[in-house]
């Protein structure tokens, strides 16, 4: 690398460098923040970044939400406690393995929409959005002694359109709302990327997890004597569903940030801390056609655990940027406390069906199966039912295009399960001309958060139909109904009780002396989500790798807990509660430094 490389200058922080780590507000446990952000200035960070879920804020159109857990201001407020200053990137598209990279679902509503264009449709619904973020973000930066001190136009544009017309509104649209510190785009570092993804007059920053030396060429040859720095790297990375869990030595990690650093650069590691994607919010990726379902941990072997564990790369980080910056670093705080290991039998509530139907009095009734933006559907499933008027002798049922996994029901019982990726070979029947009632239960696995398939349709797209006789006979007259699992805070009763094993929902009760953090394991669940006290935790799939769902302490109570689980296939028997999570590799270890 260039020794000569220059640094960020004073616009970003007084002395020309950024240590930085990126943590997502929206992640984490509200009264957990200042905690992670402690441990992030004891790594010896000087910057936190973070995204800006659209999603997570206007999750309907006009209703705007910044309380609580979407309390934004108090995230930035709380960083500047701790000494932290601020980065943040508002998109409006974030990607961040979040469920249709932040963009609201509801954009999907009322037909096509050219999503993350200069469409005058798109321009629309972001400009209301920023009329409600940007005056907020623009309260707190630097020129109003607050600690946001650069905010990003987008995101990785450059991998995903040419849109000229779009960054320069965006940008425009940021300025004419008060922003005044530095505004800047991060792309890959190619010279692909940057042709589409950058603009003259803004600030250029570059993502990569190695090869700092070609990342430094690329942008030095378009930017003579622009500042260098990697907004994110790539210290780790996330999980899919049905994959392998991901993990990257410490020292691999130091080896390739250190010619950054040493060339007075600056870096962003992305994540410092990554957190967990509670309820449904995760989202999904298609790799050469096929579609992977991220999981619910966003643990993505970060310096800083899902739960705050300390690990090898946080003392590495601490010692790297502490030799860096000279000054005397904070001690981390202690680790939360962990509820002790135990085991829970669960009792059956009702079967899934019935327990489906009584949650959701909203019928619709159509020829064919409706798609979940037909039915103004964000997440979650989609019970669709029909009579299925069977012939005499042998028959094949199948299941057509289904996004992203189909449950099929007939007469109640559970016979059948495709997956999206791979062309449903059919269930064969055999019997005597009859009425069967079929039920296909379509699970949205989380929406694709990168690419081309951006804002694509959810749902039973291509419906069913029944082959006899060399004849093929599409299933009519549907009824659906519109689960939304992440409203979902509370489960009714269902007269009739579930049967072990079967899919159901399923309930237990632990007490707990007070809040302290645990782990939830279901070893013997195909597939089940998870809630506690009314909060829904996430999905468990015994495809791996993940094991456990982490369960924060602000969410237990002192006394009676109630765990409920919504079993969509074969359930098991028990929950075991756990004081280290199972990721489905190296369990983070909090502990001295080493």
């Amino acid at each position: 690398m260039n020794q000569e490389t220059p640094t960020l200058n004073s616009r970003w922080i007084d002395s020309g460098r950024v240590l930085s780590g990126a943590i997502h507000y929206f992640r984490i446990h509200p009264d957990l923040w200042l905690d992670r952000l402690q441990r992030l200035a004891a790594m010896g960070a000087t910057h936190v970044e973070t995204y800006v879920p659209w999603n997570f804020h206007e999750r309907e159109k006009g209703s705007f939400e910044f309380d609580g857990w979407r309390d934004l201001p108090r995230f930035i407020r709380l960083a500047e406690h701790v000494g932290l200053a601020v980065i943040v990137r508002p998109g409006p598209f974030i990607c961040a393995e979040w469920d249709n990279g932040g963009l609201p679902t509801w954009l999907l509503y009322n037909g096509p929409i050219a999503l993350r264009t200069s469409d005058p449709n798109f321009l629309a619904h972001v400009d209301a959005w920023f009329d409600e973020l940007i005056p907020r973000l623009a309260l707190l930066q630097r020129s109003q002694f607050g600690p946001v001190v650069a905010v990003q136009v987008e995101n990785e544009y450059g991998s995903f359109g040419s849109d000229r017309d779009y960054l320069e509104h965006l940008r425009d649209g940021l300025i004419s709302r008060g922003i005044e510190v530095p505004l800047f785009t991060s792309d890959g570092p190619t010279d692909l990327m940057l042709d589409a993804g950058t603009l003259p007059d803004l600030d250029v920053t570059a993502n990569f997890g190695s090869g700092a030396d070609e990342a430094v060429k690329t942008l030095s040859r378009r930017r003579p004597g622009s500042p260098f720095m990697c907004a994110e790297f790539w210290g780790g990375w996330f999980d899919h569903w049905g994959r392998e869990h991901h993990t990257r030595p410490a020292d691999d990690m130091i080896a390739a940030i250190e010619p950054i650093l040493a060339a007075g650069g600056s870096i962003n590691i992305y994540m410092a801390h990554g957190g967990t994607s509670f309820g449904t919010w995760p989202g999904a990726n298609i790799d050469q056609g096929v579609y992977l379902p991220t999981v619910t941990s966003y643990d993505s072997d970060a310096p800083i655990g899902e739960a705050g564990e300390l690990t090898g790369k946080f003392w590495k980080l601490r010692h790297l940027f502490g030799s860096v910056t000279g000054a005397e670093l904070p001690t981390p705080p202690p680790l939360p406390r962990r509820q002790p290991p135990r085991s829970t039998l669960v009792s059956p509530v009702g079967p899934l069906l019935p327990v489906l139907k009584s949650m959701c009095a909203d019928v619709r009734r159509s020829p064919v199966p409706l798609t979940q933006e037909d039915l103004h559907q964000a997440s979650g499933l989609t019970l669709y039912e029909a009579d299925l008027p069977l012939p005499e002798g042998a028959s094949v049922l199948r299941i057509h295009e289904p996004r992203d996994r189909a449950w099929v029901f007939l007469d109640d019982t559970l016979v059948h399960r495709v997956d999206r990726n791979t062309p449903d070979p059919g269930l064969p029947l055999e019997g005597v001309a009859r009425d069967v009632h079929l039920a296909v239960l379509v699970e949205n696995e989380g929406r694709v958060n990168f690419g081309r398939h951006l804002g694509e349709s959810k749902g039973l797209l291509g419906g069913a139909s029944i082959h006899a006789h060399g004849v093929e006979r599409l299933v009519h007259g549907w009824t659906q109904r519109p689960i939304d699992l992440q409203e979902i805070t509370e489960f009714p009763e269902v007269p009739n009780p579930a049967s072990a094993q079967e899919p159901g929902l399923f309930r237990t009760r632990l007490r707990c002396s007070g809040p302290a953090d645990a782990f939830l394991a279901l070893p013997d669940w195909e597939k089940a989500y998870v809630w506690l006290n009314g909060f829904l935790l996430g999905r468990i799939d015994a495809r791996g790798p993940q094991r456990t769902l982490y369960a924060p302490g602000p969410l237990w109570r002192v006394g009676s807990n109630t765990i409920e689980v919504l079993s969509l296939g074969k359930a098991g028997a028990e929950i075991q509660v756990l004081d280290r999570p199972d990721l489905g590799g190296p369990t983070p270890i909090d502990g001295a430094e080493r």
